[in-house]
């Protein structure tokens, strides 16, 4: 496919810091939904969600659940230095970091990195009746940071991010984590421990609202995608071309897989992430051959011609599970969607309202096309709340 220049300029908005949301709703299914169904605006609750599906609709929800990634060290002089936990690197995988006992290495971004010249940093914390220590050492510098981390506490670093870190809110929230984001940053529906970024559109989901999809007969799936910090990352570039995408890890199980195959023709993702991973893995099957790629790149869905289906595209991805008794399928995704792509595997999207100029504004342009103008300036001129903790839409075209 050839991939015009495409102008950021093209895909921004004037939103006023006073429309993002610095809170979360009172309830998680409290919020608006604006509804764009096959070129039609309109709002209604959140709760009202089943009533504007499809009847064949499956909904695929992004499982992954925010780690406490940021921490605040101390130093002796009073200075603070911020160490934000971004991607493990040995071990490498996020479940076996996260188990990890004794020590660790990270890439990290560190705040205030100029104070930091020279030793480790400490960090107290209390276990029981003890205390113990954790300690950052700089590993590398040159380029990514990694960070070392030591403790000696009989515990895994999971235990020692839930006491040490804090949950890692959006920058543009303008305020530090309070104990309110323990919770309300966290998916009702969250398992697997890895992501430093809430998958923002599953928010809205209480009990309530999974059992009134449940008893309309929408079909629910779940997916895991670890969703980075580079999530937030501003396109600095003229041309969206020149943006350099983050990767993020993901895994699917085999059965649910199957499922999807099933389900073809009525998939609807529930947020940004769990589109990306899906796409992810049609072109995942488009490239397969005797093995299946462990990282699909940033532009490599943009360099195939093909009429292949979604349906088929699974199957390869399957037919290789099955020979070689897979029961997941883990890989890393840079992909980058934007307008001229054509989406493979889902009908619909549920999503939150996205920064101006962003990645994700340029998905939602990808799936609507300019219509997307016409979804913002409605949202805008009736009182939407805006990004991570906003109220949300439903776009079926």
């Amino acid at each position: 496919m050839y991939l015009p220049e495409i102008s950021v300029s093209d895909y921004t908005y004037n939103l006023p810091v006073e429309r993002i949301a610095g809170y979360p709703a009172e309830r998680r299914d409290s919020s608006r939904l604006l509804t764009f169904v096959r070129g039609n605006i309109s709002e209604c609750p959140v709760l009202q969600l089943s009533e504007m599906l499809p009847a064949n609709s499956t909904l695929v929800f992004n499982n992954s659940k925010v780690i406490k990634a940021r921490m605040i060290f101390k130093k002796s002089s009073g200075g603070e230095i911020e160490i934000f936990c971004l991607s493990p690197v040995e071990p490498s995988s996020f479940g076996k970091a996260l188990a990890a006992t004794g020590k660790c290495l990270w890439k990290c971004v560190v705040g205030n990195a100029k104070r930091w010249k020279s030793g480790s940093l400490e960090k107290e914390f209390e276990h029981g009746n003890a205390k113990y220590t954790l300690k950052a050492i700089k590993i590398q510098t040159d380029g990514d940071w990694i960070i070392g981390f030591a403790w000696d506490a009989p515990l895994d670093f999971s235990k020692v991010l839930d006491y040490c870190g804090n949950v890692p809110i959006p920058p543009y929230l303008g305020r530090q984590s309070e104990k309110i984001d323990e919770l309300s940053y966290q998916t009702v529906f969250s398992k697997y421990e890895g992501s430093v970024a809430a998958p923002t559109a599953g928010l809205h989901f209480s009990d309530e609202l999974l059992s009134r999809l449940t008893k309309r007969g929408i079909a629910r799936e779940e997916i895991t995608l670890h969703v980075g910090a580079g999530t937030f990352r501003p396109i600095k570039g003229k041309y969206a071309n020149e943006h350099k995408m983050h990767g993020e890890t993901f895994v699917v199980e085999r059965t649910t897989l199957e499922n999807l195959r099933a389900k073809v023709g009525g998939i609807v993702a529930v947020g940004t992430t769990s589109a990306r991973m899906l796409e992810s893995l049609y072109w995942l099957g488009v490239m397969a051959n005797t093995r299946i790629a462990p990282v699909l790149r940033q532009w490599d869905a943009y360099r195939y011609t093909t009429d292949m289906t979604a349906t088929e595209a699974f199957d390869r991805l399957l037919t290789l599970m099955y020979s070689t008794g897979s029961a997941t399928l883990s890989a890393t995704t840079e992909i980058m969607i934007v307008p001229g792509y054509r989406f493979r595997t889902i009908e619909g999207l549920v999503t939150n309202f996205h920064q101006p100029g962003s990645t994700l504004l340029l998905l939602i342009a990808a799936l609507i096309g300019n219509r997307w103008k016409d979804v913002y300036k409605y949202a805008l001129d009736n009182n939407f709340r805006f990004l991570s903790y906003g109220d949300c839409s439903l776009l079926l075209p």
